[in-house]
């Protein structure tokens, strides 16, 4: 894409996505997500039903009468959005494949998040970290964003999900609620990202194709392994090719289910033919 074509995209992004954030996800994402703490507002005087826990016995002593402090939750967070960014995420047959899906719903959380006066930042990443742009606030910000999802080229088409958690957890200095988006078609995470998710917010967004899942049945074909470039002749009619294809599928997602589960964290599945706001919408729901 040039120039051009890159920023009509981004314009054609901005004017969706945040359009749901503020009439759909701008209640759902402040109640899901809580400030880091309570800070301290102002005292007024004591009534009937409030907690004595919160009286200020400083106050009272000096009016001789009770006042209680009031705190208000401390609204401001930083989410970090952390991208696969490998060349299986070019994959999809449909409606659009994994990457343009993983833009919109970066956009989607990013402008909920500056909504809500919080801080983005994102790590893409493939066998390791490509990029890392630092937490700020504010559209500019946002659509810088967006303008590099769309036009990034990474240097490796591998997966490692491992380092990517690792290189964050040393990055990061203050908790932080942090979106991974992948179709986590990798090895071995799960302690990472137990050592994650005792520091920060972690939610998983499982992002795949539905031919991720069913090979479809048109003959022989070569297959070609995207992040490697194996390639192998397959009989994509004969049953039992098809079994062990989607055998291969379910049990990384059941390892990926399970891995989340483990360290505490949450997942949602969103399929490139399906609608995401629901998916969405729903997680927030839920966790609210």
């Amino acid at each position: 894409m040039d120039t051009a074509e890159i920023l009509k995209k981004v314009r054609r992004i901005e004017m969706k996505t945040r359009g749901l954030s503020n009439h759909i996800f701008s209640g759902e994402y402040h109640s899901a997500f809580k400030g880091r703490g309570m800070s301290f507002s102002e005292v007024r005087e004591y009534q009937f039903g409030d907690d004595v826990r919160s009286i200020d016995w400083n106050v009272t002593a000096r009016f001789n009468h009770p006042f209680v402090k009031i705190f208000e939750e401390e609204r401001e967070l930083t989410v970090m959005l952390l991208v696969d960014v490998s060349e299986s995420s070019a994959f999809g047959t449909v409606h659009q494949n994994k990457r343009n899906l993983t833009t919109e719903i970066c956009a989607v959380l990013a402008f909920s998040a500056i909504n809500n006066n919080d801080k983005v930042g994102v790590i893409f990443f493939s066998d390791g970290v490509e990029k890392y742009i630092p937490p700020k606030k504010g559209k500019s910000h946002i659509l810088f964003i967006i303008r590099e999802l769309l036009s990034f080229k990474p240097k490796k088409k591998g997966t490692n999900i491992r380092e990517t958690l690792r290189f964050f957890n040393n990055a990061a200095k203050k908790r932080s609620i942090v979106f991974l988006l992948s179709d986590f078609l990798a090895g071995d995470y799960q302690d990472a990202l137990t050592i994650a998710s005792r520091r920060h917010d972690m939610v998983g967004i499982h992002v795949y194709d539905q031919r991720d899942k069913e090979l479809p049945p048109v003959g022989l074909i070569q297959a070609v392994d995207a992040e490697t470039g194996g390639r192998q002749w397959v009989d994509a009619a004969d049953k039992r090719v098809q079994q062990y294809y989607t055998q291969q599928f379910l049990q990384h997602t059941q390892y990926c289910r399970s891995a989340f589960l483990k360290s505490g964290a949450e997942l949602v599945s969103v399929r490139t033919d399906e609608d995401y706001v629901k998916a969405l919408q729903t997680f927030f729901l839920n966790r609210a």
